[in-house]
């Protein structure tokens, strides 16, 4: 008789993603946007095209367009009101860091050569905060690029798409001595180890973070967690997939 499969406080198994949500044209005013969630981590992630790049790609002749990436939690994300960064004088630690990784995700993805004399800002705001907000910011980062990259090539601002790839991102750890992937908060914060794992369309790794918790990992924990994470990380390729076929057949 084997035993019954394991069932995680909302239902889920150990390798499955929570309900991912989708939605474009939340920010009217953004070249491309869309709202994200992973379960109940919800992320407006909207990209904007500026027709200019920074002053030290003109001083140093550096060619090609440029893309950075902003991240932010607003006060009524958490369950206890988080103080704006604004209000403290000074951005975090934390945020500085998800902010480099975002824009580093999709820069691996993005030919800047081909995006021309543009800097693509990508805001990610997260309005619900449930465990993985970095991970679900740079799964929808991606989704508002590609959309405002593909008003540039309508317009005829650029020739070609200068996005080669998609990028995604997700969560894995181990929690009571099981590896499980995308981390409720629940879980997230009693996880003994806790890994952010992002990869390509095409199965390349990005970045993988990941460290004990007050405790260490075998090699083999490391290795069932990459391949748990390569599971979710092909099924949020196709949902992104799937996204993009219907918003880009849209008139």
């Amino acid at each position: 008789m084997t035993d019954a499969p394991f069932v995680r406080a909302d239902g889920r198994h150990s390798d499955q993603l929570r309900p991912i949500t989708l939605k474009a044209g939340v920010a009217p005013y953004a070249t491309g946007s869309v709202l994200v969630g992973f379960g109940s981590t919800q992320v407006i992630c909207a990209a904007t095209i500026e027709p200019n790049v920074p002053g030290w790609m003109k001083q140093q002749g550096v060619k090609g367009g440029w893309l950075t990436a902003e991240y932010s939690m607003l006060p009524y994300s958490t369950l206890e009101r988080k103080p704006r960064d604004i209000a403290k004088g000074r951005i975090d630690g934390r945020t500085v860091e998800i902010q480099r990784l975002i824009g580093r995700s999709l820069r691996a993805v993005v030919n800047l050569q081909k995006l021309g004399q543009n800097t693509l800002w990508v805001d990610c705001d997260v309005l619900q905060a449930d465990g993985g907000t970095r991970t679900a910011a740079i799964t929808g980062a991606y989704l508002a690029a590609r959309l405002a990259v593909q008003k540039l090539v309508d317009a005829r601002r650029i020739p070609e798409n200068p996005i080669a790839d998609s990028v995604a991102a997700v969560s894995v750890g181990v929690v009571a001595g099981r590896e499980l992937i995308d981390l409720a908060y629940v879980e997230d914060k009693d996880a003994e180890v806790d890994f952010n794992v992002v990869m390509t369309g095409q199965n390349r790794f990005v970045e993988v973070q990941g460290a004990g918790e007050e405790t260490t990992f075998s090699n083999d924990q490391l290795q069932a967690l990459l391949v748990l994470a390569q599971k979710g990380l092909r099924e949020l390729a196709s949902i992104q997939g799937a996204f993009l076929a219907q918003q880009l057949l849209k008139p």
